[in-house]
């Protein structure tokens, strides 16, 4: 059985954007508000909230869609969130 993978861009408390992926998107943003396994990022810049997620068929799309939103300016993030 094949797995759901998800980019995702959080918005945290300090307006800062952080991207990931995950297969369990519900389980992820819990992690990164409320326990130890959240990004180190993320952990020191709390609240965060889900602003934008795709979905993929396999990891390694889902990671190169991650890379790329990554080298994205702000702008161009800000961008994206809005569509």
């Amino acid at each position: 059985m094949e797995s759901v993978w998800h980019v995702y861009i959080l918005r945290c408390a300090d307006d800062t954007l952080y991207t990931g992926v995950t297969i369990d998107l519900t389980r992820r943003i819990s992690e990164h508000n409320e326990s130890l396994k959240g990004a180190k990022y993320t952990r020191v810049r709390r609240p965060v909230s889900l602003v934008y997620s795709e979905t993929f068929e396999s990891r390694s799309s889902a990671c190169v869609r991650e890379a790329a939103i990554k080298k994205l300016t702000r702008d161009e993030k800000s961008r994206l969130i809005q569509d």
